[in-house]
Parts: C-alpha cells; sequence; structure tokens
C-alpha cells in the first residue's frame, strides 16, 4: 500500500510532522548510513548461506518482538499521524504483517529447497536444478502512510530469502521509526537488521549504496530517482509505486453494496492508501442514488465524523493544504462538490470524505495521484467505453471491478492492465499472501508478499550436472560431415 505526492523519502519538499521539523538529518544519522551498511556486507561475506533453522527463528523472533511491543508501535503510528485509528492500524497492518510471518515461516522450506528441472532430451542424462540463494544485502525504503506493513512486509521476504536488511523509514514517521528500531533492535543484531531514519540526505545516500536489491515504495516521481540511483551500481530494483486506481460498477451490480465497499476502500486511513479507489466510473444516471448511497455509508462508519477516533487525520498540514487545493482546482473547473459529512473548524488535519461530480481530465484531481478522502465520479453508458477509458490513462497499482456476470468479469480482466485486482471489493487482493503484490508500468515493476516475496530476495541460480557418460564429444571441434549431418537432423 504505498505513498505519493506528499509522502515521497527522497524528495526536498516533503513535508514535516510537528516531530521532524529539520530539513537535515544529524552526522550521526547520516554516518550511520555506511557503517550499517559494512557491517552488514561483512557479515554476509562471512556468512553467506544462513541455514534454514536460522530463518526461522529469525521469522519467529520478529513475530515474538512485534507481539511484545504491539502497543507501543500502534501508538507511535498515531502519533505520527495525529490521530490514527488504532484498530485500523491492528487490522490494515499488524495482523496482515503476523499473517505473513506465519505464511513465511510455514513455507520457507518448500520455497528454498534444490528444485529439479526436466532437463531436454539432447542434454540427457545430465540433469538441472534450481538452487534458490540470498542475494546479500538488501535495502527498503518505506512511505509514511503505512509504516510497520511497507517495512515489515518486505522484511519478512528478505529474511526468509536470508538476507540482511537495512530498513530507511520516512522522514515523516519519526515516532514509528523510534519505536520499530527498539523494537527489532531487541530482536537482531545490527549487522542482520537495521533501522535508519533521517531527512532526504539520508535517503538519498541510503539509494546510492551498493545493495543487493533495492524495494522502495512510493510516488512514481521519486520512484525514477530511486531507479537512476540504483542503476550506478547496477542494483536491482522493485518498485512499488501508485498511480489512479479505477472502481468499475456495472449497472446490474447492487448500487447500495458496491457503494458501501467503496466508502470503506476510500476511508480507510483516510483515503491515504495507494490501492485506495481513486475514481469511481458509474452507469450513466445513476450519480443521485450513488450520491445518497455514499452519504448513508459513511454516515453508518463514522456517526460522530468529527470526533471519532475511528477516522484518521491527513498526516501533514501541508498534505492537507494540497487536498483542499484539488478539490478548489476542480470545483473552479465546473465540478460539483459534495460533502458526505461535516467536521468543525477545530477538525486540524482531519478532512471530510468528498465527492467531486462532473470531472473533466484537466482537473487536477483527474491527473494527480489522490491521496485524500476524496473520490471524483465518471459516468459511462456501455461497458466498453468504461473500458477504453481506463485503457487511455497510464496503468493502476489496482482495479476494482463490481460485477456478477462471469463473461463480463473475463472481459474486464482480459482488457485492462493493472498491478492487482479485487473483483466486488476494494483492496483486499493486498492482504493475500499467496498473490504477489506490485505494479506494472508507471504503477511498478516486480512484486513481492509470499513465494513472490521470497523469489524477489533471491538468486534462483540455474545448475546443469554434467553426467560421467554424455555425447559432449559429438559437438566438439575438428567439425567435418558427420557434425554438418547431425547439426541438419538437429534444426530439422
Amino acid at each position: 500500500m504505498p505513498h505519493q505526492p506528499t509522502g515521497s523519502t527522497l524528495r526536498p519538499e516533503v513535508p514535516q510532522t510537528a516531530s521532524a521539523q529539520s530539513t537535515t538529518s544529524s552526522s550521526s544519522e547520516l554516518e550511520a548510513v555506511e557503517r550499517i551498511y559494512h557491517s552488514q556486507r561483512i557479515a554476509f561475506t562471512n556468512s553467506p548461506a544462513p541455514d534454514l533453522p536460522l530463518r526461522k527463528r529469525r521469522l519467529k523472533e520478529l513475530k515474538a518482538a512485534l507481539l511484545s511491543n504491539q502497543q507501543a508501535l500502534v501508538e507511535a503510528v498515531s502519533r505520527d499521524f495525529q490521530n490514527r485509528s488504532h484498530h485500523e492500524t491492528l487490522m490494515a497492518e499488524m495482523f496482515p504483517i503476523l499473517d505473513e510471518i506465519k505464511h513465511a515461516h510455514s513455507h520457507v522450506s518448500r520455497w528454498a529447497r534444490v528444485r529439479r528441472v526436466p532437463v531436454s532430451i539432447w542434454f540427457r542424462p545430465g540433469t538441472a536444478r534450481i538452487h534458490p540463494q540470498p542475494l546479500g544485502v538488501v535495502g527498503i525504503i518505506v512511505p509514511w502512510n503505512y509504516p510497520l506493513f511497507l517495512s515489515l512486509g518486505p522484511l519478512i521476504g528478505a529474511l526468509s530469502a536470508g538476507n540482511r536488511v537495512m530498513v530507511k523509514m520516512s522522514e515523516n514517521s519519526p515516532e514509528t521509526a523510534k519505536v520499530l528500531r527498539q523494537v527489532l533492535s531487541s530482536a537482531f543484531q545490527e549487522d542482520e537488521v537495521a533501522i535508519l531514519s533521517g531527512q532526504v540526505d539520508v535517503a538519498r545516500k541510503f539509494a546510492a549504496l551498493p545493495f543487493d536489491h533495492i524495494l522502495f515504495t512510493g510516488s512514481t516521481e521519486v520512484g525514477r530517482h530511486v531507479m537512476v540511483a540504483a542503476a550506478q551500481n547496477l542494483t536491482p530494483v522493485t518498485l512499488e509505486l501508485g498511480g489512479k486506481s479505477p472502481a468499475l460498477i456495472h449497472s446490474e451490480f447492487p448500487l447500495q453494496t458496491a457503494a458501501k465497499r467503496i466508502t470503506f476502500g476510500k476511508c480507510l486511513n483516510a483515503g491515504q492508501t495507494c490501492i485506495a479507489p481513486d475514481y469511481v466510473l458509474l452507469p450513466k444516471g445513476k450519480e443521485g442514488e450513488f450520491e445518497q448511497a455514499m452519504k448513508h455509508h459513511v454516515g453508518q462508519l463514522y456517526p460522530e465524523l468529527s470526533t471519532t477516533r475511528d477516522y484518521t487525520h491527513i498526516i501533514t498540514t501541508k498534505a492537507f493544504e494540497r487536498l483542499r487545493a484539488i478539490l478548489d482546482d476542480a470545483v473552479s473547473k465546473g465540478a460539483r462538490k459534495v460533502s458526505l459529512g461535516e467536521i468543525g473548524d477545530d477538525g486540524g488535519t482531519r478532512m471530510a470524505p468528498t465527492l467531486l461530480f462532473d470531472v473533466t481530465d484537466d482537473m487536477r484531481v483527474m491527473k494527480e495521484e489522490i491521496f485524500g478522502p476524496i473520490l471524483p465520479v465518471q459516468t459511462y453508458t456501455e461497458l466498453d467505453e468504461a473500458i477504453l477509458t481506463i485503457n487511455h490513462r497510464p496503468r493502476p497499482l489496482a482495479l476494482y471491478y463490481f460485477d456478477e456476470n462471469k463473461r463480463r468479469i473475463r472481459k474486464v480482466l482480459n482488457s485492462t492492465h493493472s498491478g492487482g485486482v479485487t473483483i466486488n471489493d476494494t483492496v483486499l487482493h493486498v492482504a493475500q499472501t499467496n498473490l504477489p503484490f506490485g505494479g506494472i508500468g508507471p504503477s511498478g515493476m516486480g512484486a513481492y508478499h509470499g513465494k513472490a516475496g521470497f523469489e524477489t530476495f533471491s538468486k534462483m541460480k540455474p545448475v546443469f550436472y554434467q553426467a560421467k557418460w554424455n555425447a559432449l564429444g559429438l559437438l566438439m571441434p575438428p567439425y567435418g560431415k558427420t557434425m554438418e549431418r547431425l547439426l541438419n537432423w538437429l534444426v530439422r
């Protein structure tokens, strides 16, 4: 679940929280980047093949440390947000992390097993195998919006594969970084797992290190910078970016059900979720019904919107002002704004869920990833028209389609490209341990979670075993007529 314009970890103009006012890092934070990298590199060189019992022990120690400090972590996340629903943090971060650890612990023995693969008849009786091998030292760059899930999720895959790991937390989640560092230092040596804090200068230095793999979660713009920095060392990257994820509702699907599930997906973390629905494609003529359904469900989920602890604040004042500017831009260009709840003047950075009708492609709200509780609505007449609308835009990280007709579902799946899909709901595909999570094109590259994460952080090394008795002699020079006849036969 990525990050976005306001939350990049490399961008100079990133907004600061009240507890992170400085725009430069301390000398100790900068010094720690290279020092820890070199200590992990030496440790891996000395022990490049951690066995399965050690990997499983690391996973168990991670789980025990998280469970022992669960409340402290949840409270730290809430402090960074000025208010983050404790239940949302438990549901959207702690639960999937613990489930991922359980899944990895149960399956890593099979993932790490040497696999025999078929050999072409021409090379028999030789055999071939794939040997999964740790990459070495892995770097993970984390955004602020889900600081636990997006740091520990990749960490689980990297540890399962046998790597050493450095994690750079966002400058906008200093409280979470502080507590997480304390939690992990109780379970791991610094040359095994290390949490780093700091501002943009630390992030730049971090991205420029010669890691064996970098996983970055953040905005598309900053992802480009990470990729450029990694390219200097030929470091492979996994980029988990964002984009404008559509929610397409078919006219035959119950609108009340779709509205309720879209409300949940959009209001989770106040819309500060990379896979939140970013716009709705609605059958023409159902605007009024959809508006009333969304108002009803927001009222049901958050009956006291201005005071409930269940509704999360926007991360910073600067991010809040950016969202207000996006709304003002849309209204000034003809959009109709519908607030789905009331928040008083003393609401701080709490923003009411808001619908925008009559939006056009020249508005900021249709050009930028929103990353807040604003939901544009566009209408369509035929399904093919809606599919064309999706395909004319950059490929999104997620797509949501509401329909019970299997033929039409297949059509949408086959006719569109996206990082992932949830049918008849929102955001749930990200929590499936057996589904790879990742983007496509401007929404990212590569994937992790479960087996996909293990393979991302492993070198799947191919090995061919030559047999004692083989036909290799027939292929060696000096070449003559026998070789010509053999080659002519082979290529036919």
